[in-house]
């Protein structure tokens, strides 16, 4: 009797559980995308999503990092609703459907921008003809009061510069009291502004609101630079597609195309849509997919995918998926998608933000009455230098208002996560969250699924052991015959080591066992082949020798008697023994292989990999089982445990880990919807470039976070002393702000 031995990765179940974020799409509700155009405040745009989550029938997705909003709505009435409630929020922000390739942000960008710049030049001149008339032409008139008529000659360039560099702020404050918002940027900027002009100070009033409009301009700015900057990384979607209808090319949009439709693509043309290669040899430029330089060459019968660049030949293409399935369509969704997965540092700040606020606000309340009132008691008059009025502690509570925005430290973080994503996917990383980003740098062990993952997964017959009357040529024959229906490479090489042609109509029967392998009735006879346990099922207990060899195996019985084996052996990737060496060097502590194959096959990769750790001959669920076990040992850490596998076989595990890694998923709808990130290039060291760039994303962040935390309490703490001026209170607000946004673009030019 055999003992058993072997096993090999045939017998693996090709599960493909497909879940679909957010779950399954509800009948009748319509998906629609717009871009938000200038919607630049990071807390305005997290008011927004509070308050459509509250909608009911409403699925609502604002990605504040890209500005646009992803909505499923049952009926017009209700979209409708939503787009009320975004401009009651924000009234100024202009809501444009977007769909396909259409693309002019940049023109409606620069139309703004003209629009908000006229405002400013207006407000600018104004206010330089009340600081003429106050300072050269009219001095102390505005100690004289309303009374005089030099007053007024101060007063009204003052005031006219005010309401037209302020008109937007003070709107919005409005609006936001209607909505009981009383801590806004607007409605704070407002109130002190406001009471600057009430205890006179009419040119810092002026000049604060001009200058904060100035720094609003140049906000938006860098967030609409940043937002082109990442987009400009993604540009891979073609914006035509050349049809080729009754003999002649129409230039037509790529939704338009319909599957089985004939397109051509000409030299140095992006391919709109997936497809395969009817006529024509060429180069193509994978690297807006993949990361990589090198052209990959294509002929009749190949395939193509969507964001590829045709380099030196016409070729004409059968379409095979619809635009709004093509893998370009996929990427750019993935990674718009991304930024609304947040981070733990995101939400920690967008939670702190509204505590700080109001509690900044209630103390610059104190600053204003207290230190007069204390002045008045005999006990505290010695703490101050002065009589203290309330007019200057009025300023000074002020000043502590104006610095108290928080949307320096709320905007820098989505767009420091969004230049991460899109830094990442131009080297060929998806990540479908800046969670899976943030979370990517704390990796503690990385799980490896051995075949097609660290082996190229392409196997070759290397030798073929006959036995009990059965020749060679036989043994290869009924192999060829039971692998004929099976589309794993194992079968496929078996196949091509055969080389002749199959007569598959003579199958009268085909099962695939999941994890065991094939039983197969044809010409007459049933025939198992598989691993080791295919020999051992129910019903079954075939004899045959021991085997302990090198490489993969598949066993063959015929009317339950042992034909033989057939051993296989697969290629070590050449970068995964660098990787794991590197990986260990980042700081993954603990590297662990896993593998339907058997022991032996398993032992050898692992070996010459310098694994320490790795299970053999697994079913699907034990290699669940395995990976939870390890995120036990984990438990109540923050480190996580990562599993990298080909994204097809390996469905269930990549969903079941704490970061799901399928490795070439370019084109590979398993993979996209299975995983956390996606690989598209087909070499394991592209998991350095998504440790660089996670822990490069990381550092850029809490480098906002702190210049936004060191500079805000520098200055509230000088605003409160009075030894800060409105001047720079702005500057806290508005400049770091910008500071923060141009720093998150830095990682987006390595």
């Amino acid at each position: 009797m055999g003992k058993e031995c072997c096993n090999n990765s045939a017998c693996n179940n090709s599960t493909n559980n497909m879940i679909e974020e957010g779950g399954p799409a509800t009948e009748g509700v319509e998906t629609k995308r717009y871009i938000l155009e200038g919607l630049t405040c990071a807390s305005c745009a997290a008011k927004i999503q509070d308050a459509l989550a509250k909608m009911p029938s409403v699925g609502a997705e604002l990605n504040f990092a890209s500005g646009t909003l992803t909505l499923n709505v049952p009926d017009k009435q209700t979209e409708q609703a939503v787009i009320d409630t975004i401009l009651s929020i924000e009234p100024h922000v202009k809501i444009k459907e977007i769909s396909g390739s259409d693309n002019n942000e940049e023109e409606e960008e620069a139309g703004n921008g003209f629009v908000i710049m006229k405002k400013i030049s207006y407000a600018g001149a104004f206010f330089i003809v009340g600081l003429l008339a106050d300072y050269y032409f009219l001095p102390g008139a505005r100690a004289l009061g309303p009374g005089s008529i030099k007053f007024w000659y101060v007063f009204i360039p003052y005031l006219l510069a005010y309401i037209i560099s302020g008109y937007d702020v003070l709107k919005n404050a409005v609006v936001g009291i209607s909505r009981k918002d009383f801590f806004s940027e607007n409605f704070l900027m407002s109130i002190a502004t406001l009471g600057a002009f009430v205890i006179g100070e009419f040119p810092e009033a002026v000049g604060v609101m001009l200058f904060f409009k100035v720094g609003e301009y140049f906000e938006d700015r860098a967030v609409n630079h940043s937002r082109r900057s990442i987009k400009n990384l993604l540009k891979i979607r073609a914006n035509y597609a050349n049809l080729l209808k009754d003999g002649r090319t129409v230039q037509v949009k790529p939704e338009v195309v319909a599957v089985g439709e004939t397109i051509l693509i000409r030299p140095g043309e992006k391919i709109p849509l997936d497809g395969v290669i009817l006529q024509g040899e060429t180069t193509v430029d994978t690297s807006a997919l993949t990361g990589e330089s090198m052209p990959k060459s294509l002929g009749p019968g190949d395939t193509v995918l969507s964001g590829m660049v045709n380099k030196n030949a016409v070729i004409t293409v059968r379409v095979t998926k619809p635009f709004e399935e093509s893998t370009v369509s996929k990427i750019l969704e993935l990674v718009e998608k991304a930024a609304a997965q947040k981070a733990p540092t995101e939400k920690f700040i967008t939670k702190f933000s509204k505590v700080y606020t109001p509690v900044v606000v209630a103390a610059a309340f104190l600053i204003a009455v207290l230190p007069p009132l204390l002045y008045q008691i005999e006990l505290f008059a010695p703490l101050f230098s002065h009589s203290e009025t309330y007019s200057e502690w009025v300023y000074r509570a002020l000043v502590f208002l104006v610095i108290s925005c928080p949307c320096a430290l709320v905007l820098s973080i989505p767009v420091g996560f969004f230049g991460g994503i899109g830094a990442a996917a131009k080297k060929g990383v998806l990540f479908k969250g800046s969670n899976y980003l943030e979370a990517f740098r704390s990796i503690h062990t990385m799980v490896f699924d051995k075949t097609g993952t660290l082996t190229e997964g392409v196997f070759k017959v290397v030798d073929v052991k006959p036995f009990n009357g059965f020749t060679k040529e036989e043994l290869l024959r009924i192999s060829a015959v039971a692998e004929s229906h099976s589309n794993h490479p194992i079968a496929k090489s078996i196949s091509e080591a055969y080389g002749g042609s199959i007569d598959e109509s003579l199958i009268e029967n085909y099962e695939e066992i999941p994890a065991h392998g094939v039983r197969v009735v044809a010409e007459g006879r049933e025939i198992l082949a598989g691993n080791d346990r295919i020999l051992h099922m129910d019903g079954y207990d075939i004899e045959h020798d021991t085997c302990v060899t090198e490489g993969t195996v598949v066993h063959v019985a015929v009317d339950r008697r042992y034909a033989g084996y057939i051993v296989l052996a697969d290629k070590i990737r050449d970068d995964a023994k660098e990787t794991i060496q590197s990986l260990k060097k980042e700081g993954v502590k603990h590297v662990v292989m896993l593998t339907g194959d058997d022991r032996e096959a398993a032992e050898r990769v692992a070996r010459e990999l310098q694994i320490e750790e790795f299970h053999a001959e697994l079913l699907p669920q034990q290699k669940i089982e395995i990976v939870r076990r390890l995120e036990k040992e984990l438990e109540g850490k923050k480190e996580k445990i990562a599993f990298v596998g080909d994204g097809i076989n390996d469905a269930p595990v990549l969903m079941a880990s704490d970061i799901g890694i399928a490795m070439g998923g370019l084109g590979s709808d398993a993979a996209i919807e299975a995983a956390d990130v996606v690989l598209m290039k087909d070499r394991l060291s592209a998991l350095l470039d998504a440790v660089y760039v996670s822990r490069r994303t990381k550092g850029i962040v809490f480098g906002n976070i702190t210049m936004a935390f060191l500079v805000k309490g520098f200055f509230l703490v000088f605003g409160a002393i009075g030894m800060a001026t409105m001047w720079e209170a702005v500057f806290a607000d508005v400049g770091v702000a910008i500071l923060a946004v141009l720093n998150s673009t830095r990682i987006l030019k390595k």
